[in-house]
């Protein structure tokens, strides 16, 4: 029964509330010394992806998978890569498809089950180096990508990744985009369309979009909407609700093989109730579930004074083999 207790995550009285915990460091968290070198693969679709590498001559590699709209440059990222580089790893930090700082050449964008790329990218970084072991990590939408990957590749996955560990991870999505519709929450939904909006308009304009009508795009208001306008047709799903089906990570988790751990916050402002997988996790031995009661959408602050995450050192933990505290 691999659910564990949370006991080591006391977070102070001030950042108990889940939006104080999702939006502090978003706004407030500057994670600096980190260096990148990045490269560009080129796809077999004849589009490219921007990875950028943190490379402390180590035989041990971290890859990191961004949430909706992030990048390697996000906060959460740039905070995890410090701290594994702090211990002696390698890391990449692979940027989806528009999210480099330069958009992508095809009508193509990202989405929870493009699990090729972040297969492209695994191969690309053990091609480089001999590397010993290979852990992977994902944030909210890369969480679910990675749950993806692991779970439809089950016992093929590349015997030198150890072990996984994801972080707010929207297992259902459909869950999830009718939690970010609820009106507290409708902050959250409009940053992301916003972003996202913009990046059709931008395609339509440098490449045109055949496949889109992209009329009316400022009165899309819901993921729904958006999902059954260009998420859907542009990547070969029938509808959003298709796309939520096939993306969702939930129904893969009983083929994951390799020691995996989920963390997600019981007060997390993105997650509905199907995106706790307790039962999975109740099933497969290799499957880990934390729940902590605190922590929102990959934020997990304990102290403004730390400057270092819980949600890094859980990382850390858990990829060395510390302790880990089974739930009765």
């Amino acid at each position: 029964m691999p659910i564990i207790s949370s006991s080591t995550l006391k977070p102070s009285k001030l950042l108990k509330n889940g939006h104080i915990q999702t939006l502090y460091p978003y706004f407030f968290r500057k994670v600096k010394d980190v260096s990148y070198s990045r490269k560009r693969l080129f796809t077999s679709d004849n589009d490219f992806l921007d990875i950028d590498i943190s490379d402390v001559n180590s035989k041990k590699l971290l890859i990191l998978s961004h949430g909706l709209e992030g990048s390697s440059d996000t906060q959460y990222i740039r905070g995890m890569t410090r701290h594994f580089n702090n211990v002696g790893i390698d890391v990449v930090s692979w940027n989806m498809r528009s999210c480099s700082g330069e958009l992508n050449w095809t009508e193509k964008f990202y989405h929870a089950a493009t699990i090729s790329d972040l297969e492209m990218v695994i191969d690309f970084a053990l091609a480089q180096k001999e590397y010993e072991e290979v852990y992977l990590l994902g944030f909210s939408l890369g969480a679910a990508l990675t749950t993806n990957y692991l779970g439809l590749k089950a016992k093929s996955v590349n015997s030198k990744i150890k072990k996984a560990v994801v972080f707010s991870a929207p297992c259902d999505l459909k869950s999830s985009i009718k939690e970010l519709s609820r009106p507290i929450n409708k902050m959250y939904l409009e940053n992301f369309l916003s972003t996202m909006r913009n990046k059709i308009l931008e395609k339509h304009r440098t490449i045109g979009l055949s496949k889109v009508d992209i009329k009316d795009l400022s009165k899309i208001k819901t993921f729904q909407d958006f999902d059954n306008r260009f998420t859907a047709p542009l990547h070969g799903f029938i509808d959003a609700n298709d796309y939520y089906e096939k993306g969702s990570c939930k129904d893969k988790i009983k083929n994951i093989a390799i020691p995996t751990l989920m963390v997600n916050a019981k007060n997390d402002p993105f997650l509905g109730d199907d995106c706790y997988p307790v039962h999975e996790a109740k099933e497969n031995k290799n499957f880990f579930l934390e729940m902590p009661q605190s922590g929102g959408h990959v934020g997990f602050l304990e102290s403004l004074r730390k400057d270092v995450l819980w949600s890094e050192l859980r990382a850390q933990a858990f990829i060395f083999d510390d302790e880990i505290k089974r739930a009765e």
